[in-house]
């Protein structure tokens, strides 16, 4: 995959939204922040919550004060579908029960985009809706793929959402040696929801919401071959 354009964001219009970092120097800094946390040591991670097919586990963070969480559990479809379905665009929104919106504010290149996306009201609405503008990008990982991004302090505000921060997170996709027909896809997640909520409830959630991140990917990846 080519990397990604340097320079600012844009409106269509050709009127300039925001500065924004190198976008090279940034998306190469992630990637190479998401490859170190996959490669920690499986002592440094605590369990969180099992399932029969999904494991998550969690350290604290050296980015906030919170928890960066890792999930891994084996999808049943090959790795560029189930990117296709995780990454910026229309499929995530079809089946993301957690996303309510998501528009993609500027593309860099193919695979590198600026998105700003909102989250519906979790635990019964003690966690209110959030909104996020994130930097995105998908990169070629060793036989896989691996979408990362990480959040933008972004000035444009909207008052009816409390925005979120995303620190470097994403998503490791493989094809399984002995099956490259399923994938087995691992995530790194370290998201500030801000506001007054205690971090125990944010806790909580989170770990429930990986779960529910992978049995829902699932459904909509066998619904998409039906």
């Amino acid at each position: 995959m080519a990397e990604p354009a340097s320079g600012r964001v844009w409106t269509s219009q050709g009127k300039q939204m925001e500065d924004l970092p190198d976008a090279v120097v940034l998306a190469t800094r992630l990637k190479n922040t998401l490859i170190q946390y996959h490669s920690l040591e499986d002592d440094k991670w605590r369990v969180a919550k099992k399932m029969k097919d999904v494991t998550i586990w969690r350290k604290p963070s050296e980015e906030f004060n919170g928890y960066l969480f890792k999930a891994q559990g084996v999808i049943d479809d090959v790795v560029n579908s189930v990117i296709d379905h995780i990454r910026p665009g229309p499929c995530r929104l079809d089946w993301d029960s957690l996303m309510t919106s998501l528009d993609i504010l500027e593309y860099f290149e193919e695979n590198c985009c600026v998105m700003r996306y909102t989250t519906a009201g979790q635990l019964w609405n003690i966690i209110s809706p959030r909104e996020f503008v994130d930097f995105s990008y998908t990169v070629d990982y060793k036989e896989g793929l691996l979408s990362c991004g990480i959040s933008l302090d972004w000035s444009e505000k909207r008052s009816e959402f409390v925005r979120g921060y995303n620190h470097p997170c994403g998503w490791f996709c493989v094809p399984l040696k002995d099956s490259p027909n399923r994938s087995l896809l691992t995530g790194y997640i370290q998201t500030d929801l801000r506001g007054m909520i205690p971090q125990s409830a944010v806790d909580t959630a989170m770990a429930s919401t990986l779960i529910n991140f992978y049995g829902d990917l699932q459904k909509a990846l066998q619904k998409a071959y039906v």
